[in-house]
């Protein structure tokens, strides 16, 4: 169990796209957490993507490391 306080602004919000999906107030601030916890997995996966990137080569660089360019 989570408790949290919202500014009333944001609960109306929710509270609005709630009844605009037909559902609660709970279930759209689940999805939202589980999509934010999802994005900062991916972009964390992304960063670790980009360092092992940084020390790739190019093709022609490969190609002239491997003699296949004469």
């Amino acid at each position: 169990m989570l408790a949290i306080r919202l500014e009333k602004e944001l609960e109306q919000e929710i509270d609005l796209l709630a009844k605009a999906r037909g559902s609660n107030r709970s279930a759209v601030v689940r999805e939202a957490i589980v999509r934010y916890l999802e994005d900062n997995e991916d972009l964390e996966l992304a960063r670790q993507a980009l360092a092992e990137a940084r020390g790739s080569r190019s093709l022609k660089e490969l190609r002239k490391d491997l003699g296949l360019d004469g």
